[in-house]
């Protein structure tokens, strides 16, 4: 009753343009249509949308160069409010967004999530963290874990170099620039453990790929991946 009484007091609002909703942490109508969630044929490997329909589904850039990890999910296509969703969260201290967002992901992530033992964030570097004040994929991380059996690690790995931006570079230039910048922290054993990566955007995967495996050469059974947004790769 009283939090019928805050909403007919405090009327839900768009978390994207502050239009009216009919509830809280979602979308106007308006906005909605704007947002492309990934809810058909994907790639089960980077999770880019794919045309036709069919299981364990891999586009043409994963059967060529195959990831480091297993299995990809994603909820949005980088793109209209998918993408100023992720740009308010990174860059506009959004953090009230997080919980939601992260609500979209459990759904594409269901499976990948029932088998993680570990959930951890691709991490930033530290001077990048001291100037932004938080990680956003941590964020996502964090809300992703609640509930859930799997050990939420927010420091499971380290970036052990400040690489330059990945915007501009062609993909093997990406993948070269995160060659070896990620080293998994000392305090923790990944031996026969399942663990899924979260990040806010992925576009060639090589900052993620650079992730797996740093937690391979530790011994990790299993890697999957998740990711709020991923930029569409046309086959």
């Amino acid at each position: 009753m009283m939090r019928r009484g805050l909403d007919a007091l405090y009327p839900g609002r768009c978390m994207m343009c502050e239009a009216y909703t009919d509830g809280r942490n979602g979308l106007c109508p308006d906005c909605w249509r704007e947002t492309s969630f990934i809810t058909g044929a994907r790639c089960e490997c980077c999770a880019t949308p794919l045309p036709g329909v069919g299981q364990d589904l891999r586009c043409d850039t994963c059967l060529s160069f195959p990831m480091a990890w297993h299995h990809g999910a994603a909820a949005v296509v980088y793109s209209g409010v998918g993408r100023r969703l992720v740009m308010a969260l990174k860059h506009g201290d959004r953090l009230d967004l997080a919980p939601a967002l992260a609500g979209w992901m459990r759904g594409p992530a269901r499976d990948l999530l029932h088998r993680a033992q570990i959930i951890a964030p691709v991490p930033l570097h530290r001077l990048r963290l001291l100037k932004r004040r938080f990680n956003q994929s941590a964020e996502l991380a964090r809300h992703l874990a609640q509930d859930r059996p799997a050990q939420f690690i927010p420091d499971l790995l380290l970036r052990t170099r400040k690489t330059p931006s990945q915007g501009g570079l062609t993909r093997e230039q990406r993948f070269e620039n995160q060659q070896g910048a990620f080293a998994l922290n000392p305090r923790f054993d990944l031996r026969g453990k399942s663990v899924l990566l979260v990040d806010d955007v992925m576009t060639t995967g090589a900052t993620l790929s650079a992730c797996a495996e740093a937690c391979y050469a530790r011994n990790a059974a299993n890697v999957d991946i998740v990711v709020l947004a991923r930029v569409e790769i046309h086959e």
